[in-house]
């Protein structure tokens, strides 16, 4: 016959306890990833609903900008079931009326009783959440499995933090660094798989920027396939001299497109196609002042496809926030690197990253690291 120990079993209950909550908030950041492309210029948010006792009973996710908030749909779900429940959230509910009312309001108004979330919202126009519920007699934590929900918020965080988009780079190389043979040809190095999956990355992004010497070189397209209903990235095309012809793949209607030329720059032959001039600064566009630019716009993720001197040139300006990597298990021995000049000079200024996931995608690897040394803002 079991002996009954208070302790222990308080113990165990508290256990128990600890991996419900942090199984729902995990699910509410698996949630929020679902919002990836379709939110911007918003963050992506999951919410979790249990009941009293702890039965998931309602789930959302904040689905498109100007919809309704990941809380909103959750409670919905939810219904009556939600009073004296908890609430798990990604990002701490907001205090705001904006488009949509404030979610503070809406998880006391369901007679939710307790709130956990994961981030503290770094926005001032819609912070004060917790407070708010706190106010009105809610239990209410913040900070719970943090770092998880920053990083599938990486984009909208960054934005809000440092004023400008977040940047991924992404390229594909041999095992030994090269992004192209000697004669210039590329296509294609890595599997059929690795293009599809950079499909994915696409249409998670608000942008994708790449320079003249890809669309040179490659003529790309830019645009997101096999997706459904995924919303098409602003195709962003760095061209100094507007030399690109107008039958340009990067010109056709599949998706919007920017073309970013220097000031003087003679875009005659281009009618109708949306210019960006910019001043030039040692015959380039600047990249602050292009992500400026880009953020003033909505664009809160970048994606960055181009070729090696565009990689460097966004290395060198502290401007670059995620990189992924796709590695094919073939070797060149010459042809163009994957990155060029990004301002480092010796050893002891390498920009160091911690690689966040390594898997195999087709014959490929893909590799996604991050900086270890803090982003600039711009």
């Amino acid at each position: 016959m079991r002996q009954e120990d208070p302790v222990a079993d308080h113990a165990e209950h508290e256990e128990r306890h600890a991996d419900a909550a942090a199984r729902a908030m995990r699910r509410a950041v698996e949630l929020a990833a679902r919002g990836l492309g379709s939110t911007s210029p918003n963050p992506v948010v999951g919410c979790v609903i249990t009941d009293p006792a702890g039965t998931i009973v309602g789930e959302g996710w904040h689905q498109r900008a100007g919809g309704p908030h990941a809380e909103v749909h959750a409670l919905a779900a939810a219904g009556r079931a939600a009073r004296g429940g908890t609430a798990y959230v990604t990002l701490e509910p907001c205090n705001h009326t904006g488009r949509t009312g404030p979610c503070a309001q809406a998880l006391l108004d369901a007679g939710i009783t307790r709130v956990v979330y994961a981030v503290p919202d770094p926005d001032p126009q819609a912070s004060g959440g917790a407070a708010t519920l706190r106010a009105a007699g809610i239990e209410t934590e913040g900070g719970f499995l943090q770092a998880e929900a920053e990083a599938g918020n990486a984009a909208w965080l960054t934005s809000v933090r440092l004023g400008r988009p977040h940047v991924t780079w992404k390229y594909a190389a041999t095992l030994d660094g090269r992004s192209a043979a000697a004669d210039g040809t590329s296509r294609w190095i890595t599997s059929p798989q690795s293009r599809a999956d950079v499909h994915r990355l696409r249409a998670e992004a608000d942008a994708v920027l790449v320079g003249g010497g890809t669309l040179r070189a490659d003529d790309p397209h830019l645009a997101i396939r096999g997706i459904e209903g995924a919303t098409q990235p602003l195709r962003v095309a760095l061209d100094t001299h507007a030399a690109l012809p107008p039958a340009a793949r990067v010109l056709d209607d599949a998706a919007p497109t920017l073309l970013v030329v220097g000031e003087d720059a003679d875009t005659r032959h281009l009618p109708g196609v949306e210019l960006l001039r910019m001043p030039l600064h040692d015959g380039r566009i600047p990249v602050p002042g292009l992500l400026t630019h880009l953020y003033d716009r909505g664009v809160r993720s970048l994606l960055l496809e181009g070729g090696p001197t565009l990689a460097g040139a966004f290395l060198a300006a502290g401007a670059v926030d995620r990189v992924v990597a796709y590695l094919a298990p073939a070797l060149l021995g010459s042809g163009p690197p994957a990155l060029a000049d990004a301002g480092v000079t010796t050893i002891a200024d390498a920009l160091r990253l911690e690689i966040t996931e390594a898997v195999r995608v087709g014959t490929d690897l893909r590799i996604t690291a991050v900086p270890t040394t803090a982003p600039k803002e711009h």
